[in-house]
């Protein structure tokens, strides 16, 4: 008996162990499920360094208002918000390419506002911050104020948890320099105790050359009780107006202790009208948890285009980063009804987007850096996985085109600012298309990106050369099949290099003739297939590297491949020598065939190694003279491509081997103090990092006839890529890899969709089909699978 009580109170005590183990596993598997990708972010990534435009808390994807706090304000490098600067000098609702503007800040006691922001700014601690996607959450502590941000697309959402105080106020401030610019004028009108609008006038820059309206309506819950205002640096008395130049403006009240107060910040480039039509669309209620929830489902709905499954937490939070940096920078300037400002012309004008059926715009007008890299990063993360929004910005390429008479390259603000070289967006709109991306005009298209290839359109114009078609070299380039450095004395621009000039337009030539194939235009095929191979004309066959020449066609002297500039933009010749995306194994010929191809790329890779791929952790080193003499740079665009290289040319254990490498040293862990090495250039590095870390790239950016991709080593062990029903109606494409780790890095074996696959490149239609990579991984080279051609 004793024994059968025993045997069944064992029993009792086993049942409950694993009703217990099963009740943990199934918390453990509900916990995992909340865990979305939105939550991974670390907004704080690389905080400390960058520029202006780099950080972002309140804002949505692309959007117009990117309100956060600011804890330096004047210059384009080392402003914004700074993880390791102790004093929030403002928040302000633009942080975009070459655009900034209203700056406020809540405050308590003594105005200070006519003192500047080294005067009325505050104390704060991380400790008592909270940043996600679309929100930020900071305390004021030299006025006891938390301050909480969010934000709609085109409209800033402010909520201030005031003291008690007799004297509480909302300063606006258009007196100081804000990133990029400067604040030229502004304007302030009270319209009620409970609505202000106005505007500023943010001055020109050197590579925006003129000003930008910034207008404004800011809306508050509660009345403020008075009204004044601040000019030249002193207090001025007012009614209801303030204008000028070194203006600002107070907002004044009482407070009880704990008391918050909303405002609302709606903006537009077009006039305060629109700015308050933008308001009354997107934001008509005060429900500021409803637009943090909103906002956080957004990011959400976005971030989940692409799935993924296995590697660290770190590594996860990491990506999901990297995908959420993809998705910013690149602003929108048009307002809800599609209206926009064009500055292109002498005069500002008034534009207006076409409306769909229903009214609203078919697509946004946009504010951009340099497109100058994206063939290796947004060209295949947002074409595959984001396809509305290459769709967006092609078209509005398109309207500045029929605007100003040119395709940009980076516009600002209704702007042509001529950033970087060439026609860089010529390989985004051949790859849209050639990619079934088709919802713009490519009979229009194709006539501006022609253009942009002879004397007059952008290969004519160096960066930032406003009012000259001289520093671009384009004749030169035709008649003598190379730019000449230096092609003058006289300095036209930025980045008159004629070396890197001649192999971008080279591999842009070449990207134009797969499109003139593809719409019969056979002429133009022959003759831009002719044009680029004007690469060869910079090989310096005696050493085995690109090099520079002349206007007599005489090489450089002294002979230095590691000198940077002089010929080559924001490089050397060691690195721009890979710079031949369209025709590698033409490269590799050069160089005696693939394997001294191999043998030198891969020697290059390993002095590489020594300073971890990059040139320094952050701007103020990568500019030293001893960082930039190397052999790669993977913290800037020219060199993103090279590790691919080897999938082309016989060794694709290397691509495997040395794109880990890549990740472990420069896209890895989560920290405010590295993250992209000192510029993450709007989307361009983060875009890189995301492809590389799911093992997806294109060397040529998807631009032959039948554009392909090339499989590198994923580092999760599954990923999913949901795919826009709209442009690819086939589903997911999903890559499964077994036997992944660390050390297990190295492809043994590859199925599509249960059919062996011998090649690392895989066509564009299958991934869109809905099929299924499987890779099979293991920790030493499988130097037989990948190599046929």
């Amino acid at each position: 008996m004793k024994k059968l009580i025993y045997i069944k109170s064992l029993a009792a005590v086993l049942l409950i162990l694993i009703i217990s183990a099963g009740c943990k596993q199934i918390q453990k598997e509900e916990n995992a499920v909340k865990v979305r990708p939105v939550d991974m972010v670390y907004p704080h990534i690389d905080a400390a360094n960058s520029r202006w435009f780099f950080f972002t808390s309140a804002s949505r994807p692309f959007g117009m208002v990117n309100l956060s706090p600011d804890m330096l304000v004047d210059g384009t490098w080392g402003t914004g918000y700074r993880y390791h600067v102790d004093t929030i000098r403002c928040f302000s609702h633009i942080h975009a390419w070459q655009l900034s503007g209203i700056p406020v800040l809540p405050f308590t006691g003594e105005k200070k506002g006519h003192l500047g922001p080294d005067h009325y700014g505050s104390t704060y601690s991380h400790d008592k911050e909270v940043v996600r996607p679309g929100y930020h959450r900071i305390v004021l502590d030299t006025y006891g104020i938390e301050a909480e941000l969010t934000s709609t697309t085109r409209v800033g959402f402010h909520r201030y948890t005031f003291p008690e105080s007799e004297q509480s106020h909302i300063l606006f401030d258009f007196t100081t320099t804000l990133g990029p610019s400067d604040t030229d004028f502004g304007h302030v009108q009270v319209k009620s105790d409970t609505e202000i609008e106005g505007y500023a006038i943010m001055g020109p820059t050197r590579r925006r050359p003129k000003p930008v309206h910034v207008f404004f309506v800011a809306q508050f819950d509660k009345p403020f009780e008075t009204f004044s205002a601040w000019q030249d640096g002193k207090d001025i008395e007012v009614e209801d107006l303030i204008e000028g130049a070194a203006t600002g403006a107070y907002l004044h009240f009482s407070t009880k202790q704990n008391e918050q107060r909303q405002m609302k910040v709606a903006i537009s480039y077009v006039s305060t009208e629109q700015a308050r039509l933008n308001m009354e669309t997107e934001l008509p209620h005060w429900d500021f948890d409803k637009v943090v929830k909103e906002s956080d489902e957004e990011w959400n709905q976005w971030l989940s285009r692409i799935e993924i499954e296995g590697g660290t937490e770190t590594e996860q939070r990491r990506f999901y980063t990297d995908l959420w940096k993809a998705l910013q920078g690149r602003r929108i300037i048009s307002d809800a009804n599609g209206k926009y400002c064009d500055m292109t012309g002498p005069e500002r004008r008034i534009g207006q987007i076409p409306l769909d059926p229903s009214g609203k715009p078919k697509f946004n007008h946009h504010n951009s850096d340099s497109f100058w890299g994206a063939q290796w990063s947004l060209n295949t993360l947002w074409h595959l996985v984001y396809p509305e929004v290459t769709e967006s910005f092609v078209n509005s390429m398109l309207l500045m085109y029929k605007d100003g008479g040119l395709i940009p390259r980076g516009p600002s603000g209704g702007n042509y600012t001529y950033v970087m070289t060439g026609a860089s967006s010529t390989p985004f709109i051949v790859s849209a298309w050639l990619k079934g991306i088709r919802g713009f005009d490519i009979d229009l298209a194709y006539e501006g990106m022609r253009k942009n290839h002879f004397p007059g359109g952008m290969m004519s114009k160096a960066g930032y050369e406003h009012n000259t078609f001289i520093g671009g070299g384009i004749e030169q380039y035709i008649e003598k099949g190379y730019v000449p450095h230096p092609i003058s004395e006289i300095r036209y621009g930025f980045h008159q290099d004629g070396s890197a000039q001649t192999l971008e337009y080279a591999y842009q030539d070449w990207t134009l003739a797969q499109l003139a194939k593809k719409l019969g235009k056979d002429d133009d095929f022959q003759m831009f297939s002719k044009r680029a191979l004007n690469y060869r004309n910079i090989w310096h066959a005696d050493s085995g590297w690109m090099w520079v020449k002349n206007q007599q066609g005489q090489w450089k002297q002294p002979f230095n491949v590691l000198e940077y500039g002089g010929g080559w933009v924001e490089g050397n010749a060691a690195q721009y020598t890979w710079w031949v995306p369209h025709d590698v194994q033409g490269l590799a010929s050069l160089m005696g065939g693939n394997e001294a191809f191999v043998s030198k790329l891969n020697t290059t890779f390993e002095s590489a190694q020594k300073h971890d791929f990059v040139s320094g952790k952050s701007h103020s080193v990568e500019t030293l003279k001893e960082n930039r003499e190397v052999y790669l740079n993977y913290g800037n665009q020219p060199c993103m491509q090279t590790a691919f290289l080897f999938n082309h040319t016989g060794a694709p254990w290397l691509t495997q081997y040395w794109t880990r490498q890549v990740i472990d040293k420069v896209y890895s862990g989560i920290s405010p103090d590295y993250g992209y090495s000192g510029d993450e250039d709007q989307g361009l590095m983060g875009s890189l990092a995301v492809l590389l870390k799911i093992g997806l790239f294109s060397v040529n950016g998807g631009t032959s006839t039948e554009p392909y991709y090339e499989i590198a080593s994923p580092i999760f062990d599954k990923i999913t890529l949901n795919l826009n029903p709209k442009y690819y109606p086939r589903g997911s494409f999903v890559i499964e890899v077994e036997n992944n780790g660390p050390d297990h890095f190295y492809i043994q074996s590859a199925a599509l969709n249960g059919e062996e696959l011998q090649s690392p490149f895989i066509l564009h239609k299958d991934v869109v089909n809905g099929k299924v990579l499987k890779l099979k991984m293991g920790n030493a080279p499988n130097q037989s699978w990948g190599i046929s051609k």
